[in-house]
């Protein structure tokens, strides 16, 4: 992008490399260490201007639009030379990386991005790590207290080739999951839309309803332990926390799941050594976004959740 002025109000102009992208996402590129709901409430209260009009977070940017940016205090960022690695918290496994790919293993209890609170996640953490790279940007999402394959595109061309695929189902996502009870389909596909709500206190959930967006999940039979099924999950769309409702929806709560499980068998779940929800992101399908080369990825189970299900099958 291209600094049009100096005053107290930046304006920038959007040139191909920004080109698609929308007009929150660019900011939080450009102003990192602002937080995320500051970012938001910038554009919505109309500091953020596209051609001298206001417009909408969703609002995807085209080469040749002047961006109005306000004075905004931003928190500097270490120097090449010195800026750190990934935090203790955090420490990315790469799976795979190519000069259009990151593809890393994540680890539960770590968030996509940061915000709400957290003043760093995946994708901010990897971009100090790399701070060279002109552009790195999340493919898709995982809850924070799912663990496994995530992917990040290191080229806008890369992003929206990946974007695309998605929308038309060329992407597999397959996950591994423990449920509550005797699962007993070998199959089960549920279609069920998925409806976001608000709690009193403001936290966001989702729930099974007509009014929803459509959303698929296949189920796949693994094995029975104990009292627990052993699943595997293909999403067919990507909605938030799909298998998670879906999963509870059918009368199958992922154990540990303190959002729409069991909570007294995830108090029993916790003495028995499982402190996190069994939800891993296992495998990713894809054709490269350059090349058209297919790209099986893949993580095993963490060791907490091997671990889990190795004391299950003890006799």
């Amino acid at each position: 992008m291209k600094r049009l002025s100096k005053d107290s109000a930046t304006w920038v102009e959007a040139d191909e490399t920004v080109a698609g992208q929308r007009v929150d996402n660019m900011l939080l590129r450009v102003l990192r260490g602002v937080p995320r709901q500051h970012v938001y409430q910038l554009v919505r209260t109309g500091q953020v201007r596209v051609n001298s009009a206001r417009v909408e977070p969703t609002y995807r940017l085209q080469a040749g639009d002047r961006i109005r940016i306000p004075p905004v205090r931003v928190v500097p960022r270490a120097p090449p030379d010195t800026a750190r690695a990934p935090s203790a918290r955090f420490q990315a496994v790469i799976v795979h990386e190519d000069d259009y790919l990151l593809a890393i293993d994540k680890p539960a209890g770590v968030a996509v991005h940061g915000g709400s609170g957290i003043s760093r996640g995946v994708i901010e953490e990897m971009r100090l790590a790399r701070p060279r790279l002109k552009f790195l940007e999340l493919v898709h999402r995982l809850d924070r207290d799912t663990s496994g394959i995530l992917l990040l595109a290191k080229k806008r061309t890369a992003l929206v080739a990946l974007h695309a695929a998605m929308r038309a189902g060329a992407v597999r996502k397959l996950y591994t999951l423990l449920v509550q009870g005797l699962f007993m389909h070998s199959v089960l596909e549920v279609d069920v839309a998925l409806e976001k709500y608000l709690l009193p206190g403001g936290d966001r959930r989702v729930k099974a309803g007509s009014r929803g967006l459509a959303a698929r999940t296949v189920f796949t039979f693994g094995r029975h332990i104990g009292g627990y099924s052993l699943l595997h999950a293909e999403l067919v769309t990507g909605r938030t926390h799909q298998i998670r409702v879906h999963a509870a929806h059918i009368g199958h709560p992922i154990a540990g799941d303190d959002k729409y499980g069991d909570f007294a068998a995830n108090k029993a779940i916790a003495r028995e050594g499982l402190k996190r929800m069994f939800l891993h992101a296992t495998r990713i399908e894809l054709a490269h976004p350059a090349t058209g080369e297919p790209l099986a990825l893949r993580s095993p189970l963490p060791p907490e959740l091997s671990t889990f299900l190795n004391r299950l099958e003890r006799p």
